[in-house]
């Protein structure tokens, strides 16, 4: 089982921040804000109360505090102070170091007091995509770098998936599907396990309402044919993280098109990083990729689409 991290390098402490490493050393020296232990060879290492304060501090400086004013406030004035500034706050920043302070502290009950307030005032949507999204990227750096540990980084993605679900049942249950519009099947391909983006399609197309058959992670290609003996028209969609990889991705996608899409009225619809990797050259006409969702929800979701 891997162990919490609970001592961090100031370079670690710079990730997690935003704040360069070199003003870190000034406040410290200067204002006393923080107070890291030496090692024997005099590198410093701070502890995990050292990270949560520094995270409250970045909060009130980003919201235009001055460090001096910061420096003079107790541990208790601050939080009471962040407390105040990220619940109210529409900075979508804030609401990320909001969450951050969350996950570093294993605690539900903040998480779930910043998604709240957030959402009495934004849609999902924006939830997602303006701050989920730039929270996953920011903590894929930070587990990276070796500043949190997959228990971490586990725990927020667990919470941010309990969020998608229950938004997904509210328009299970409220909308009415078109049923003559192609069915969307979404799916993860074999190894892939990375389902957030996946997760959030599936969402994003009830919400619109259409209907989808969602199979979650590292789906077979040949389990997928049996869908044909339920309809003959599907738009499949796919969310490639890391798999398949550089050497798989073309014959994949190749092999996909052979047996699910040739001789059919079916596509399949790519997003996500690893299609990078893909040869357009030699990508199958059935075959759409996708870097934003705006341009998906433009092409599938305006009224005239099936007109």
């Amino acid at each position: 089982m891997n162990s919490i991290k609970s001592s961090f390098s100031i370079k670690n402490l710079e990730n997690f921040s935003g704040i360069k490493a070199h003003t870190l050393r000034i406040w410290e020296k200067r204002y006393n804000l923080l107070e890291p232990e030496r090692t024997e060879t005099n590198i410093r290492r701070y502890s995990l109360d050292n990270l949560k304060k520094l995270l409250n501090v970045t909060l009130l400086y980003n919201h235009g505090f001055k460090i001096s004013k910061i420096s003079s406030l107790s541990n208790e004035e601050i939080s009471d102070s962040v407390s105040s500034i990220a619940l109210k706050s529409n900075s979508e920043q804030i609401a990320i170091n909001t969450f951050k302070l969350a996950m570093i502290n294993f605690d539900c009950e903040l998480f779930n007091k910043n998604y709240d307030e957030i959402l009495s005032h934004q849609n999902f949507e924006y939830i997602f995509m303006d701050v989920f999204m730039p929270l996953m990227k920011e903590l894929g750096i930070l587990w990276q770098t070796g500043a949190i540990s997959p228990t971490h980084e586990h725990f927020i993605t667990n919470l941010i998936k309990q969020k998608i679900h229950i938004q997904t049942e509210r328009v299970q249950r409220n909308i009415n599907k078109n049923t003559e519009y192609p069915i969307f099947v979404l799916f993860l391909p074999e190894n892939e396990i990375h389902e957030l983006g996946i997760l959030y399609l599936n969402y994003l197309t009830l919400s619109k309402g259409f209907r989808t058959i969602l199979l979650g992670q590292s789906i077979q290609i040949s389990s997928l044919e049996n869908l044909y003996t339920y309809g003959n028209s599907f738009n499949f969609m796919t969310y490639l993280t890391v798999e398949p990889n550089k050497k798989e991705i073309m014959p994949y996608l190749k092999s996909f098109n052979e047996k699910l899409l040739l001789n059919t009225n079916s596509k399949l619809i790519v997003f996500g990083p690893q299609q990078i990797e893909i040869d357009l050259n030699n990508l199958p006409n059935k075959i759409e990729l996708y870097r934003s969702v705006e341009t998906f929800i433009n092409n599938y979701f305006e009224e005239k689409m099936y007109a």
